[in-house]
């Protein structure tokens, strides 16, 4: 059965001229004329039964359809390229991932072991980008993703299946200099410190602190910040405490830049979860990625424990 799918050189036009909001410049970025970006824009809204743009004094604007339409095609056509590059640079060996990954975790414990992965598949080219929260894998050109969450929100994202990784264990951890001779204190010190907060977990501390059987009053005060990298240097500059997994900080403390501030370790509520969409034909080269990670985060000190296994069960 023949696709209901417009010529390329029609997307092509409509997605320079939707990023520009102008015929004028998607011409000079595509080395043609105006006019024939108009043409092209004209057969695509033909096409589609729809009108993409609408005139006005300045030139063109897209219109609500052609907004929504511009960011579907922007993606298929960035997927498009991608595979291109792809075929193009394995020659129809290897192959590619394309993982969506928290940022943190990625750089501090997935990167340093991307290497032996390449080892045993040096033709496969591993791509990532950043996603914090979950997202639809219909709307998204990943094969899976690397998240940090809760087993109710991995249970709540529709459409996947979830491969826990392992546990996360939080510890505070600050500068040196912000400690008494260094020396770690007690968890009531810890509350008259200044606190860092992560903006995506606002509870952590209250947690922490409660753990510790502490009445802390400023518990949710001080400054946020999304990622644990950030939270990471803010902590290394003596700006505050920062709750951390201890994984995520190791090459800090081993470099003296961080120190534990106080050795009461908490089970997080979070667990780190390879995320696959909900299909039967997965790919063989997913299928041994996810078999190489399981078996990286089951290396000792990474391995997850028997509650946080029944957890995500």
């Amino acid at each position: 059965m023949r696709r209901k799918i417009p010529p390329l050189q029609t997307l092509v036009c409509f997605d320079a001229a939707a990023r520009h909001e102008s015929y004028t410049r998607a011409a000079q970025e595509l080395a043609l004329t105006q006019s024939a970006v108009s043409r092209q824009i004209g057969t695509l809204e033909a096409f589609l039964g729809v009108a993409l743009f609408r005139r006005t004094r300045h030139g063109v604007a897209l219109t609500a359809s052609g907004a929504a339409y511009a960011r579907q095609i922007s993606k298929r056509l960035e997927a498009m390229e991608r595979d291109t590059l792809d075929a193009m640079a394995h020659q129809g060996e290897g192959g590619s991932l394309s993982l969506a990954a928290v940022p943190t975790f990625a750089t501090r414990w997935l990167m340093p072991r991307l290497k032996g992965f390449a080892a045993l598949q040096p033709d496969v080219v591993v791509h990532i980008e950043t996603r914090t929260r979950p997202f639809l894998f219909a709307d998204a050109e990943f094969d899976a993703a690397l998240y940090a969450g809760t087993p109710a929100q991995v249970e709540n994202w529709a459409g996947t299946r979830a491969l826990l990784l392992m546990h996360e264990d939080v510890v505070p951890v600050c500068s040196p200099a912000l400690l008494p001779r260094g020396k770690a204190v007690t968890p009531a010190a810890i509350a008259k410190m200044p606190l860092l907060q992560q903006s995506t977990r606002p509870d952590g501390w209250r947690q922490w602190f409660d753990a510790q059987q502490i009445d802390a009053p400023n518990a949710r005060g001080g400054p946020r910040y999304e990622l644990f990298s950030i939270l990471a240097a803010a902590a290394s500059h003596g700006l505050g405490v920062a709750l951390m997994p201890t994984m995520l900080v190791a090459d800090e403390l081993a470099r003296g830049e961080l120190v534990v501030a106080c050795a009461r370790p908490l089970s997080g509520e979070r667990n780190y979860y390879l995320v696959t969409p909900e299909r039967a034909d997965q790919r063989p080269l997913l299928k041994f990625f996810s078999d190489w990670l399981l078996e990286q985060a089951r290396q000792p000190g990474t391995a997850p424990s028997s509650a946080a296994r029944r957890a995500a069960a």
